[in-house]
């Protein structure tokens, strides 16, 4: 690709990526996806994202230091998502900006995000809300739409920080008290409930009523984003309570009609 343009004015270098296509069947994107790089150092990363034949991409990469390089224009499908799926929706590369933050992650480490790099993923997200029309409850992490393969950006990142800025979707945990738990290998009318409230707010779940080990997959994943202060998979009276109180904020028709399967 050559050079172009950064659709964002705070982006500050283009590395053009050669790994990108054109969004399907026309698809605008409504909604950002945020991974972290999970590789050991920032060159590494950026290689990996921008040559050819790696077959991964992202819109935009931000650094530590909070410096943001765009590396394929937003009109375009860039490569970032894999097999994943969010609210009956599969292809979210085509309906989704992808945005890679630089952090080692679980396997090498897993640092704090440092708070130039917040504030810049926030003030880039602001601004692909604002031209994108994305709404908030559709900026989402990569383990929410893929969470049988991904943990990124992982149980550090601030949710709440962005939230406070107007960025994603969220309410207060609620407290992590002693209580009954669903969990692997629970059959009951309960988990089917749970399954479909997880559903209902975007995941790819069953809703049989067995707590499998999809289901555990998906219980972490929301954990991770919604509730990081206990990252088990074990649906407890806290992840369950704050699953009710985001589906209870969210706009009518934000929530995804759930078939049973």
């Amino acid at each position: 690709m050559q050079t172009f343009t950064p659709d964002s004015s705070i982006a500050s270098d283009v590395i053009p990526s050669a790994n990108y296509g054109d969004r399907n069947k026309g698809r605008l994107p409504d909604m950002i996806l945020l991974h972290y790089t999970g590789m050991p150092d920032v060159e590494g990363a950026i290689a990996q994202l921008c040559t050819a034949g790696t077959d991964v991409s992202a819109h935009y990469i931000v650094l530590e230091d909070g410096r943001i390089v765009q590396c394929v224009p937003e009109s375009k499908r860039a490569w970032h998502a894999g097999a994943s799926f969010w609210a009956g929706e599969e292809d979210i590369n085509s309906c989704s900006i992808g945005v890679e933050i630089i952090n080692r992650g679980h396997d090498w480490g897993y640092p704090d995000f440092p708070l130039r790099q917040i504030a810049a993923v926030i003030a880039l997200c602001r601004g692909i809300m604002l031209r994108r029309k994305v709404p908030s409850h559709r900026v989402l992490a990569h383990s929410d739409v893929a969470p049988a393969r991904k943990k990124d950006p992982g149980e550090k990142f601030p949710w709440h920080s962005l939230a406070n800025s107007g960025v994603g979707h969220w309410v207060q945990p609620a407290p992590i008290v002693r209580s009954e738990a669903l969990k692997l290998g629970s059959i009951s009318d309960d988990v089917a409930g749970l399954q479909a409230a997880l559903a209902r707010y975007g995941y790819n779940v069953p809703t049989h009523g067995k707590f499998d080990g999809a289901t555990m997959e998906v219980v972490t994943a929301f954990q991770r984003h919604f509730r990081p202060a206990r990252v088990d998979g074990v649906a407890d009276h806290s992840t369950m309570t704050t699953l009710h109180a985001l589906l209870a904020s969210l706009p009518a028709e934000a929530t995804t009609v759930v078939a049973a399967k």
